[in-house]
This record gives C-alpha cells, sequence and structure tokens, in this order.
C-alpha cells in the first residue's frame, strides 16, 4: 500500500531548537514549510504515510532523539478528516464538512 497523503500543521517547542532543527529539515524535507519562531517552529508540511498516529509518533521520536524535552501541538488532515495530537496523545477528530449555504426567509 502506498500511504495517504497528510497535510501538516503543526507547532514544535523545544528547550533547544537549533538541536531539533536538522531533524526537523531532514524529516520534512523540500515537502514543506518551516517558520522559526521564538522557541521553536511553526510547521506545515504534506507527507505520505500509513496513518496520522504512524506519522505523528515517527516525527516526534526523531525529535526528540535530537533533544529530549521537544513538545509537538500537530494537525494532520487527510480525506477531509483532521486528527490533533499533542506529543504522542490524540487529542480528538473532526472533520472538515463544506459549508453549507444558508438561505434567508422565504
Amino acid at each position: 500500500m502506498a500511504g495517504k497523503r497528510f497535510h501538516l500543521s503543526a507547532k514544535i517547542s523545544s528547550d533547544s531548537p537549533r538541536a531539533i532543527r536538522p531533524s526537523l529539515d531532514q524529516f520534512i524535507g523540500a515537502t514543506g514549510e518551516i517558520r522559526e519562531q521564538e522557541d521553536g517552529f511553526a510547521v506545515e508540511a504534506e507527507l505520505t504515510g500509513e496513518s496520522a498516529r504512524d506519522l505523528n509518533r515517527a516525527l516526534l521520536s526523531s525529535l526528540r532523539r535530537a533533544e529530549k524535552r521537544t513538545r509537538l501541538r500537530a494537525e494532520w488532515t487527510s480525506g477531509g478528516l483532521t486528527e490533533r495530537f499533542f506529543d504522542y496523545v490524540p487529542k480528538g477528530t473532526r472533520t472538515d464538512a463544506p459549508l453549507r449555504r444558508v438561505t434567508g426567509p422565504k
């Protein structure tokens, strides 16, 4: 199986942002944008994997090999479903339902 395409929107904070930058660059590669912030990074990327949970675990494990005190708040979206995570813990899902047109009184 080739895997699904996921859009990642994440905030990554760390006690040592400089230490995690190479791991982040390697994981994200050219598929996204990494913006520096005061205590870490904001990331937007497109990645392929079996599940949001697997991708989230792989990303955080990679970052924590470089710096143990790294925190990840991530949203992974694929096929109209968004899964949220704080570190390794799932925090919920939501469907991205199309906007409904509201009509006025008849």
